[in-house]
Order: C-alpha cells, then sequence, then structure tokens
C-alpha cells in the first residue's frame, strides 16, 4: 500500500493524529468567523490609496493583501504571528513552522509530532535524482532545486483529493498535508544538490536523531567539529521563513496557489521569483563587497580607511550593498541575530570583522550624506559572511538556503488562505492612456 494511499485512508476513517493538524481544526473555525465579521463590518471600509507613481513603482507600499503570518513594521522589523523577531531568535525552524501555521508556539508534544512527520517524509523519490543527475553539469543549483520540486508535483495528495470531489472547506487539509512533505524532502534535495553540484562526493543519508535544520548541515558534510554550523542553519532556516504577503517570491506563490494549483506548483513559482537578483541574491552582492574590502586592504582595514573607502563609493554614485532599507527604519533584527550570533562564535575571523567594522562605520557616513532614509543594515549585511566562515564559499548556493526556510511561510500562507476561502488573485490593471485621461 503506498503511502498516498494510507494517507487517504486514515484521512477518511477520521484517524488524525497530528497535533499540528487537530490545532488548526480548532482554530480555524474561529479564523473563518473572524474574516466573515471584519468583512461585514468594515468591508466597505478603504485601507489605502493608490497614487500614479504607486502604479508604475510596483505597488510599492499599497495595502491591497491580507498575511496574517507576519508583518513588516518599520520600527520593529519582522514580526511573526505576533512575536517581534528578537524574542524568538532561540526557537528551531520546527517551532516557527508550527507557529506560522497556528499563531502559536508548540508544547513538547506539538513540536515532536511534527519532528516526526518531517522526519517520515524526509526521503527523496529516487526519479529525482535520476532527472538531477541528467540536466547539464553547470546548471545553476536555484535551476536544480526549482526543478527538483517541480519533478515531484505528482506526489501531490491535493491534486489527487480535489480530482476525487475534495469539499472546499477541507482544501486546506490536502494543502498542509502537501506542504508538510514537500517542506520535509528540502534539505535532503538541497544537501544533495550541493554535493552533486559541486563535486563533495555522493550523497549523505539524513540522521533521524537530528532535528530538521541540524540534519540540513549534516547532509552537506562540511566540517562541522564543533556544532557550530549546525546552530547557524537552525538560525538561518528560522530567521529566513517569511516576511508579510507582498515580496516577490510570497506574492508570486500566493498568486499561483489562488489559482488552486498544489503546493508543488505555488512554491516552486514562489522560488522563482527569489532567484532574482533584486531579491534572494542580495546576500551574495554584500559578501562580494566585503571580500572586496578585504582584497583592496589585503586584510582588515582602519576605521580611516574603511570612512574613506565609503566616501569613494558613494561619491562615484555606488550604493553600499546591504544597507538602506526600503521599509525598515532601525536595524533589520535578522541582521542583528547573525551579529549576535558571529559576536559568540566566530573569532579573528578577517571576513566578519570588517562586517562588524562596516556595521560601525557606515550607518553614520549615510547619515552624513543624507540620502538614505533608513541608514541600517538589512539581513543580508551578515547572513552570507558568516555562512562563508563555516566553509559555505560556493556563492551561487546561497539563494538555495533562503529557499529551504522562505517555503514554510509560502506553505503557511497557503493553508491560511485556503482555510479561509480566499479567492483567486486577480488585481485590475489600467493601462497608460486610461491614467492620462482620468
Amino acid at each position: 500500500m503506498t503511502p498516498e494511499v494510507k494517507f487517504l485512508l486514515s484521512f477518511r476513517k477520521g484517524k488524525e493524529m497530528s497535533k499540528l493538524l487537530n490545532t488548526l481544526k480548532k482554530k480555524i473555525p474561529d479564523w473563518r468567523y473572524e474574516v466573515k465579521q471584519v468583512i461585514e463590518e468594515k468591508g466597505q471600509d478603504i485601507i489605502s490609496n493608490v497614487t500614479v507613481s504607486q502604479a508604475y513603482g510596483g505597488m510599492r507600499g499599497i495595502k491591497g493583501l491580507v498575511c496574517d503570518t507576519s508583518a513588516v513594521s518599520a520600527d520593529t522589523g519582522l514580526i511573526i504571528r505576533g512575536f517581534p523577531l528578537l524574542e524568538i531568535t532561540k526557537i528551531l525552524p520546527e517551532e516557527v513552522f508550527f507557529l506560522l501555521l497556528t499563531g502559536e508556539l508548540p508544547d513538547d508534544e506539538g513540536l515532536k509530532d511534527l519532528q516526526n512527520q518531517l522526519t517520515e517524509h524526509g526521503e527523496v523519490p529516487d526519479y529525482v535524482w535520476d532527472v538531477l543527475s541528467a540536466m547539464p553539469k553547470d546548471s545553476h543549483p536555484m535551476v536544480m532545486f526549482n526543478t527538483a520540486i517541480l519533478v515531484m508535483e505528482r506526489e501531490s495528495i491535493f491534486k489527487k483529493r480535489y480530482d476525487e470531489g475534495l469539499q472546499k472547506q477541507d482544501y486546506w487539509k490536502a494543502i498542509l498535508d502537501d506542504g508538510i512533505r514537500l517542506v520535509a524532502k528540502l534539505p535532503n534535495i538541497a544537501a544533495g544538490i550541493y554535493r552533486m553540484r559541486f563535486d563533495k562526493g555522493s550523497r549523505i543519508e539524513i540522521d533521524k536523531s537530528l532535528d530538521w535544520g541540524a540534519n540540513f548541515a549534516h547532509m552537506m558534510g562540511l566540517d562541522d567539529p564543533t556544532g557550530d554550523l549546525k546552530k547557524l542553519m537552525r538560525l538561518y532556516l528560522m530567521l529566513h521563513c517569511d516576511h508579510e504577503g507582498g515580496n516577490v517570491s510570497a506574492f508570486s506563490a500566493l498568486t499561483v496557489a489562488s489559482a488552486l494549483s498544489d503546493p508543488y506548483y505555488s512554491v516552486s513559482a514562489g522560488l522563482n521569483g527569489l532567484a532574482g537578483p533584486l531579491h534572494g541574491l542580495a546576500n551574495q552582492e554584500c559578501l562580494k563587497f566585503v571580500l572586496e574590502i578585504r582584497d583592496h586592504f589585503k586584510g582588515v582595514p582602519t576605521d580611516e580607511e574603511l570612512t574613506d573607502f565609503t566616501w569613494e563609493r558613494l561619491n562615484s554614485g555606488r550604493v553600499i550593498p546591504g544597507y538602506g532599507h526600503a521599509v525598515l527604519r532601525c536595524p533589520d533584527p535578522r541582521f542583528t541575530a547573525f551579529m549576535e550570533f558571529g559576536n559568540e562564535h566566530i573569532q579573528n575571523d578577517d571576513v566578519f570583522s570588517i562586517v562588524q567594522k562596516i556595521f560601525n562605520i557606515v550607518p553614520e557616513v549615510l547619515k552624513e550624506q543624507g540620502k538614505a532614509k533608513n541608514p541600517w543594515p538589512n539581513v543580508d549585511a551578515a547572513s552570507g559572511a558568516l555562512l562563508y566562515h563555516y566553509g559555505l564559499t560556493e556563492f551561487s548556493f546561497y539563494t538555495v538556503l533562503f529557499s529551504i526556510s522562505r517555503a514554510m511561510g509560502m506553505v503557511s500562507q497557503m493553508v491560511v488562505n485556503r482555510a479561509l476561502g480566499m479567492p483567486i488573485t486577480r488585481p485590475k490593471s489600467v493601462t497608460t492612456d486610461w491614467i492620462k485621461n482620468q
């Protein structure tokens, strides 16, 4: 009997033993009622005005979506289900996944239950490795990662149950099952791609004694005698999990999922957006900038040297990578969390020392220049340097790491949107002539 048939039989017989599933079953009726009341009471209230500049400017700042999994405050940064990020940086990625889905942190039983599900579904079908092995040797890791996800679409429980006539109010259950199965496999897929693409040797098997993030570090096969790399991967995968519903990757996934495309299609769509240089590639650019400084000064520059270097770059019309966020008016709390990790675990490292020095100098230079509304760093200003320190020096792989984490947010938003019966995403567009004539 296949795993899919076992799931369908247990589902139909009501044998729903998952703590996560039961938590959502209790909460979703209240969420549905709350949304119904909000629409009845405030459905005609205006929440945003749209300017012509915004319409031509990528809709930046237009309030036109609802996303309950996370929010970004200009003064606080990322807030996950009501928790400011810096209050929960010590939790595991599995715990933040549970939090994104339910609005509450899991108890010990709930955490163990979710970890067991992720371990149970962590194995990757052989045909996925066959497809990846047949790809050109110089394929980009993100292309390989997304190909693997799309190839597995045949496994979709939602697709099977939808074709059988699944009732609309139960869509979320099959989406959740697909999402858990997909998220479970992503570390294994990513680690396998890393070893295959960069000639690191044969794939490393899952260690069922390890948690989701630590297992990824284990399967990559990098030296980790202190266990600090496992700690970093737990933190990295937790910090990048979600960032509202309007960023390119989240919005792309949301739009595709709204057409009732299953999570394999939808997550792949979101991650294709994440692969763009204006979205998920920023940490690579920041690290390149740090390495440029190191190579230019043949080590760590003095404060005066770095200040002069910064001014020369700005005066030539170039920006400082990782500094000046479009939304935040404070240091990105994800940057703060990474810096705290580095300060605790990394010593005598030129690259990280330069990151520290940039943080001490660049914001003051940007304030003096007066052009940046926010002179503070975002997460990308630190993340690449930490990965580099622990031996992950293949820049093109960094966005795959981002993708493993962000898939949790995408899946969570899909589950919630299907639970609330959100319709297909279909904003209205107008022509330039229409704007000119109004």
